[in-house]
């Protein structure tokens, strides 16, 4: 690779005018890859004598020139591609983590058109765009790769490469062990000495087993007494998530809206939204009599559904489109949420919330999200770097 190369190249597509469909370029330390897909329906020459000159060129400049015939049919199928991108990203176990995602592509009849390292010259994480238009079964390929970065422990997510993969302007959280590394409700519990009661109904809750709005009035009934002194210091010790204050820091730096929805308490949602900046909280209303909970929530309650139904409610108002948001939570309550988002993300969740969400991030490594949206690492350091 040096200056001059593509210039010498497209001098001769101009004087034989041959014009240029697409083009590629890939350089990978000195070595330079570049690729023309050309039209020489017009040249003013034969395609011979126009190939003759290039590969003279070539020649001339100590490169290899090969070249390839396409018919009608031939481009017609490069122009409608199943694409997908699929991004990694892996601290310990790079080679194998590439390995075996290779295999299951490679099983699953996948090609790869595009490998991208946005983490400098260390490939922690990657980017692959991949072509499944052979591909017969999209649900097992999706199910694979997710359970093989389940096992790998890598962060990983399948999205199509479409135009609002990177356009993305909204990102709702889930708050309990999400947003905060830590569920509210336990804390809570401890105050009023109820923790074994509340962790047994909690656990139901999350593995599918209970319904979530019986499970969160049988817990809050546990929790009736508690004073909003109590709520106060439960507030002050809120613990966020590893990574998050840096995460936050970027995408509002980079103009995204932010939501909490929660099927926690509106009391932690709102300490968080005014902690972190965010634009809304949502999260159920603890009925209080004087200075203490009574046992009962206020109005509706915010379930499965309600969460769904307001990540639709903010991107309406903002004018958003839903391929243009995205949503994270761990519990089987988020995922009509994580369904209904352009790209749902499960954050160190269960196994039932994998199988709907389209990328998956182990604990303390909720930063990734920012590779998941295709900011690379060198983007991350100016963001954060900027006033």
């Amino acid at each position: 690779d040096r200056p001059g190369i593509l210039a010498a190249l497209t001098k001769i597509l101009v004087d034989g005018n041959v014009e240029v469909v697409d083009v590629e370029q890939a350089t990978l330390q000195d070595f330079l890859g570049l690729s023309f897909l050309l039209d020489m329906s017009r040249a003013r020459a034969s395609k011979d004598s126009v190939l003759k000159e290039l590969l003279y060129k070539a020649t001339q400049l100590n490169l290899h020139l090969d070249f390839r015939l396409f018919s009608e049919g031939d481009i017609r199928e490069r122009l409608h591609r199943n694409l997908f991108v699929l991004t990694y990203f892996s601290i310990e176990v790079k080679t194998k983590v590439l390995a075996e995602l290779s295999r299951i592509l490679d099983e699953e009849n996948v090609n790869i058109e595009l490998i991208t390292n946005l983490t400098g010259h260390h490939a922690h994480c990657v980017e692959l765009t991949i072509n499944t238009s052979s591909v017969k079964n999209l649900s097992r390929l999706k199910e694979r790769v997710l359970s093989a970065a389940h096992e790998l422990d890598v962060d990983l997510a399948l999205q199509t490469a479409e135009a609002h993969r990177k356009s993305k302007r909204l990102i709702v959280f889930d708050m309990d062990s999400t947003l905060i590394d830590m569920e509210l409700i336990d804390e809570m519990a401890k105050q009023a000495n109820a923790v074994k009661e509340v962790s047994r109904i909690t656990e139901k809750a999350m593995r599918g087993e209970m319904d979530f709005e019986d499970a969160l009035r049988q817990r809050v009934a546990l929790l009736k007494g508690l004073t909003i002194s109590d709520l106060e210091g439960v507030s002050r010790g809120l613990r966020l998530s590893e990574g998050v204050e840096e995460l936050v820091a970027v995408l509002k730096k980079l103009g995204y809206k932010l939501a909490v929805v929660s099927g926690g308490f509106q009391q932690f949602a709102n300490h968080l939204k005014d902690r972190l900046g965010f634009h809304y909280a949502f999260g159920n209303q603890l009925e209080i009599r004087g200075k203490s909970l009574t046992g009962g929530i206020k109005g509706e309650v915010i379930d499965a559904a309600q969460k769904a139904k307001l990540l639709n409610w903010i991107a309406d108002q903002e004018g958003i489109l839903l391929d243009q948001t995205v949503a994270i939570g761990d519990g089987a309550n988020d995922a009509l949420m994580l369904g209904q988002a352009g790209l749902g993300i499960a954050y160190n969740a269960r196994e039932a919330l994998n199988r709907v969400a389209t990328g998956n991030i182990a604990h303390s490594r909720i930063k990734n999200i920012l590779y998941i949206l295709g900011v690379t690492e060198s983007d991350i350091d100016k963001l954060i770097s900027l006033p």
